[in-house]
């Protein structure tokens, strides 16, 4: 996997201001924003050619646009079903293998539901179902960090422990810690410069400098309720302290990407950038 060299700004998908959706031209008009970064959504499914995958990669490369995937919502690598197991991990693959021809750095994924289980069993499935992924991806010379992302309820796979403990076990997996779901998943924590401060500690701590040189973070607003994460805000329409996290994390010396998740993808990416930019180190 390459370095990056900063932290970089970015959208979850073809900016919404872009004048002909293409890929290609999200891209673009990422740098003609002033960003430097762009997630392909392959949420739906991978429905990208190799053949535009290496015209992609050659636009953000001559663009300097950092770009990370997005697997398919339609991830559960505990479901009670092998095949859908199987699936699973196809998918993941799949958006690693896609997202690497395209020069790409980084594939996040929702790993899967607790299915009212123990955690420690859910864990151990989700565990051996990354090793074979990690495997596949290995064995087919494909290099990009695969991230179980931190998740926005209770009922899903996916708290801070859990992701850095898979990250502690494969060599290929870091975590994607979105800071929206943290805050909502715990029910209006995790929104103060203290307990940023101790997640930050505990990634570096369990994985070392690595981990916050190498990080893949999702950012918004969010609305929850007792039972976690209800939708999506723009950052200035929530009660998340981003303006707070931004200085944690450039206390903290971190580097990667903030990919903005708001509905107002490129306006609250630039948001953020101007901000981070205006903090004194």
């Amino acid at each position: 996997m390459f370095k990056v060299d900063r932290l970089r700004f970015g959208t979850a998908g073809i900016p919404l201001s872009t004048p002909k959706r293409s890929t290609i031209d999200g891209i673009i008009h990422v740098r003609n924003l002033g960003l430097d970064a762009m997630e392909l959504e392959f949420v739906r499914g991978v429905n990208l050619s190799p053949e535009l995958a290496k015209k992609i990669k050659y636009v953000a490369k001559k663009h300097d646009v950092l770009l990370t995937a997005h697997a398919p919502y339609y991830i559960n690598l505990n479901a009670s079903e092998k095949a859908k197991v199987e699936a699973s991990k196809r998918r993941i693959i799949q958006s690693a293998e896609r997202l690497h021809q395209a020069g790409g750095w980084s594939v996040v994924f929702h790993a899967g539901y607790y299915l009212k289980q123990p955690p420690e069993s859910v864990y151990q499935r989700i565990l051996e179902a990354l090793k074979d992924v990690q495997k596949e991806l290995m064995d087919k010379g494909i290099k990009v960090w695969i991230r179980p992302e931190l998740t926005g309820k209770p009922t899903q796979f996916g708290d801070l422990k859990e992701i850095v403990k898979l990250s502690e076990e494969l060599e290929m997996v870091l975590p994607t810690i979105d800071f929206a779901h943290a805050h909502a998943r715990n029910r209006g924590e995790c929104n103060s410069t203290e307990e940023w401060r101790e997640m930050l500690a505990f990634i570096e701590e369990r994985l070392g400098r690595e981990a916050l040189d190498n990080m893949h973070i999702h950012m918004s607003g969010i609305e929850y309720t007792d039972k976690g994460e209800r939708r999506h805000l723009n950052l200035q329409e929530s009660d998340m302290k981003w303006e707070d996290l931004l200085r944690v994390l450039k206390e903290f010396k971190v580097k990667g990407v903030v990919i903005s998740e708001s509905p107002n993808i490129e306006g609250d990416a630039l948001l953020m950038k101007k901000k981070y930019e205006e903090i004194e180190a």
